[in-house]
C-alpha cells in the first residue's frame, strides 16, 4: 500500500497549476493541410486526411455535432509500432503496447545548425556520445528526440517534403547510429520532426531505412512529425505519447505531450 503522504500526484497537479511544471504540446494539428509522404510507383500510397460531417445541430442530429474521418496511421504527428516494419512483423501492434511502456524521460539532441547547413544531415554515434559526455547517459526506458528545426517547414508541403531530381531531402539518422540505439542502449523510442524517422535518402543507406529496420525490429518505437522541440531542455522532461489503440494497427496519429520543469 502507498501511503497518502507518499502520493506524488497532488504535488504534480499543484506544480502544473502554479506553472512550475509546464505541459508542452508536441503535436501538429491534423487537417486536410497535413503533409503526406508520396512513395514512388509501384508502391501504394495512403490517402490524405479527410473529415466528413455527420450532423451539425440540424435535422441529422438537432442537439449534436460530429464527424467521421479517414486517413493514414502514419500521418501528422504519429507513432510507429514495431509491427510497422518487416523486421518487427512478429512484434506488437499499437493496440498491444502497455501504456507504461509509452511514457518515459526524454532527452533532446539539437542539430539545427548542422541541418541548416546540410539538409541531408545524419545523426551519428559520435553525436550521441558527445551528448552523453555533456549531459550523462541516455535514460533507461526513455526517448531520444532529434531536434532539427524541420518542423518550421510543416505547413509548406514542398519545403517539408523537399525534393529534386536526385530524390527527397530531409535529415535523419545513419545506419550505425540506428543499430547502436536499437542494440546497445535502453531507450524505448526515437522521435523526430521530419515526415518519418528515417532521412529522405534512406533507401540509399545500408540497410535501407535503418531507423525503421533496427529500432522497430528491436521492439522499440518511433515518433515522427513532432512540434515544439525547441521548448524542451536537453534533459529533464517527461514524454507522454498517446496513440489510438487500433487493433492490428501499425501506428497511429498521436497526441504527444511533455512535462517540463519551468526555468
Amino acid at each position: 500500500m502507498v501511503s497518502v503522504s507518499a502520493n506524488p500526484f497532488p504535488a504534480l497537479f499543484s506544480a502544473i497549476e502554479d506553472g512550475s511544471v509546464e505541459c508542452v504540446d508536441l503535436t501538429h494539428p491534423l487537417s486536410e493541410a497535413t503533409p503526406i509522404i508520396r512513395l514512388p510507383e509501384p508502391l501504394a500510397n495512403t490517402p490524405g486526411w479527410s473529415l466528413e460531417e455527420v450532423s451539425n445541430y440540424d435535422e441529422r442530429g438537432p442537439i449534436f455535432y460530429w464527424n467521421s474521418f479517414s486517413g493514414s496511421e502514419h500521418m501528422g504527428t504519429h507513432f510507429d509500432a514495431p509491427v510497422h516494419w518487416i523486421t518487427g512483423r512478429d512484434r506488437e501492434d499499437v493496440s498491444q503496447i502497455p501504456p507504461e511502456r509509452l511514457i518515459g524521460p526524454a532527452v533532446v539532441i539539437d542539430r539545427t545548425k548542422e541541418v541548416a547547413a546540410n539538409r541531408n544531415y545524419l545523426l551519428t554515434v559520435a553525436d550521441v556520445r558527445g551528448f552523453e559526455r555533456e549531459h550523462g547517459p541516455l535514460p533507461k526506458g526513455g526517448w531520444l528526440l532529434f531536434r532539427t528545426g524541420w518542423s518550421s517547414r510543416y505547413w509548406d508541403s514542398s519545403a517539408f517534403l523537399e525534393s529534386d531530381e536526385h530524390g527527397t531531402h530531409w535529415p535523419g539518422i545513419d545506419s550505425e547510429c540506428a543499430r547502436f540505439l536499437a542494440e546497445e542502449t535502453d531507450i524505448r523510442g526515437y522521435g523526430v520532426e521530419q515526415i518519418g524517422i528515417d532521412c529522405g535518402l534512406a533507401h540509399e543507406l545500408d540497410p535501407p531505412w535503418p531507423a525503421h529496420h533496427y529500432l522497430l525490429g528491436a521492439g522499440k518505437f518511433g515518433l515522427a512529425q513532432l512540434a515544439s522541440l525547441d521548448r524542451l531542455p536537453p534533459t529533464g522532461s517527461l514524454l507522454i505519447p498517446a496513440p489510438l489503440r487500433i487493433v492490428r494497427g501499425s501506428g497511429s496519429p498521436t497526441r504527444v505531450m511533455a512535462l517540463v520543469p519551468s526555468p
